[in-house]
């Protein structure tokens, strides 16, 4: 066991595929956070399907896709099902995709802030035995909420889109988090592919 892998945790957090290799083993669901697609060297699908291919995934485990904040409780719902399904907690691995450049992995403040959200989320329904990392990210995500738009616009995966002319990525994901995120049930193994119910 990793000593960086919050093992211990029910909720656990980190970034990048890395990341999600080292909190994503046992969990029973794992949660991809990413806002924006199309900045970095990786998509959103590809991050999806390295993170459902890493070997330490349990194949039972389901993987959710975050593309807003306002999902945050759809995640949450999704939780107390598994929950209810297993007859015992379920483990949930929180990852905030953020970005590959060409010089090394960059986090995405847009991505860590939806998925503190996911984690404030997951405590307002009783789910709160939450890693220092995963509550970091929930203190920073309430404390900024109302600022989130702005930080969304201002962060720099989307000036990264808006200086190649993809800034209708930003417009979209502005408009979606207002008007409620999308999150998608992959499961692991087969990345086979469902839209939650809102």
């Amino acid at each position: 066991m990793s000593s960086h892998g919050q093992q211990k945790y029910q909720v656990r957090f980190d970034q990048g595929v890395a990341g999600a290799a080292r909190v994503a083993p046992g969990a029973h669901v794992v949660v991809v956070v990413d806002v924006l697609d199309g900045h970095g060297t990786l998509s959103r699908d590809e991050t999806v399907r390295a993170v459902a291919e890493l070997t330490d995934v349990a194949r039972d485990a389901d993987l959710l896709l975050v593309t807003g904040a306002d999902s945050a409780a759809d995640v949450a719902r999704h939780v107390v099902e598994r929950q209810a399904r297993r007859g015992d907690r379920a483990l949930v691995a929180i990852v905030a995709a953020g970005a590959v450049e060409p010089d090394g992995f960059r986090p995405a403040v847009e991505d860590q802030l939806a998925a503190g959200t996911v984690v404030d989320a997951l405590a307002a329904v009783g789910i709160d035995f939450s890693s220092p990392e995963a509550a970091a990210a929930c203190a920073a995500a309430v404390a900024l909420r109302r600022a989130s738009s702005h930080l969304l616009t201002a962060s720099a995966s989307a000036a990264e889109l808006v200086a190649t002319d993809r800034g209708d990525v930003v417009d979209a994901a502005r408009a979606s988090s207002s008007d409620g995120g999308v999150a998608v049930v992959f499961r692991a193994g087969s990345v086979e592919e469902s839209t939650l119910p809102a």
